[in-house]
C-alpha cells in the first residue's frame, strides 16, 4: 500500500493540468471509460492514471483488470511542496461479472483483520455503504459496486474526504449489504497468493 502511493506523490508533478469534474444531469453518471475518474474532484487535482497488473480482491472464476488514479491536494501544488496527506488515490477493479464479488470483499477485509492487524468497520457515507479500513497511519474505504469493486484513501492520512466517496458513489452504487461485516459468509474458493494485505507493498503498477 505505502509505495504505490508515494510512488504516487513522486509522479503528481509530471501529470498535465486537471480538468474539471463534469456531472452528468439526470441519473447515476456511467462508469469513466478507463474505470477512475481523470478529473478534478472538489478540490482535489487528477495527475495520474495507473493500470495494475493484478487485482487485490480476487474472485473465482471472474477475471478482472485495475485501475487507479492519484489525486493532489491543490492547495498544496499551490505551495509547490507535495506530501502522503496531500494525496488520495481510488482504485477500481473492473470483472467479468457481478457474480461473487461482495462474499470476496467481505472476506478479504475480514483476512485484514484477523491475519494483518487492520480495523475495519461499515459505515454509510453520501449514501454508500462501504467498508472503513484503518491501519497503521493508513485509511481506506471500499465497497463492491455491480461488477466492480472500488476503494479510494491513503498513507498518512486519519479520514477520506466524502468529495471522493460522493464520485465514485455516483458511478459506481455500492451493493454492500447492511451488516455484511458480521453476516455468515460461505467459504471461498483457495488461491495461491501472498497474505492479504491492501494493495502497494507488494503489488506492481504501470504508469501511463
Amino acid at each position: 500500500m505505502r509505495s504505490i502511493v508515494i510512488a504516487a506523490v513522486a509522479g503528481v508533478g509530471l501529470a498535465g493540468v486537471g480538468i474539471p469534474l463534469v456531472t452528468s444531469c439526470g441519473g447515476a453518471a456511467p462508469p469513466p471509460p478507463r474505470g477512475v475518474i481523470e478529473n478534478d474532484i472538489d478540490a482535489w487535482s487528477f495527475r495520474r492514471y495507473q493500470s495494475l497488473l493484478d487485482v487485490e480482491v480476487w474472485v473465482s472464476d471472474n477475471r478482472a483488470v485495475a485501475h487507479t488514479a492519484s489525486y493532489a491536494r491543490k492547495d498544496a501544488e499551490k505551495r509547490g511542496r507535495l506530501t502522503e496527506k496531500d494525496v488520495v488515490v481510488a482504485f477500481v477493479t473492473s470483472y467479468q461479472r457481478d457474480e461473487g464479488i461482495e462474499p470476496a470483499v467481505v472476506q478479504f477485509v475480514r483476512r485484514l483483520a484477523s491475519e494483518s492487524g487492520y480495523r475495519v468497520s461499515e459505515h454509510e457515507v453520501k449514501g454508500v455503504r462501504l467498508v472503513e479500513i484503518r491501519g497503521t497511519n493508513e485509511i481506506w474505504a471500499m465497497w463492491p459496486s455491480r461488477s466492480h469493486v472500488v476503494k479510494i484513501g491513503g498513507v498518512g492520512r486519519d479520514s477520506i474526504p466524502d468529495s471522493f466517496i460522493g464520485a465514485y458513489g455516483e458511478r459506481y452504487p455500492s451493493r454492500l449489504h447492511a451488516g455484511a461485516l458480521d453476516a455468515p459468509l460461505a467459504p471461498l474458493p483457495a488461491r495461491a497468493s501472498p497474505a492479504a494485505e491492501p494493495r502497494g507493498k507488494s503489488g506492481k503498477a504501470k504508469g501511463r
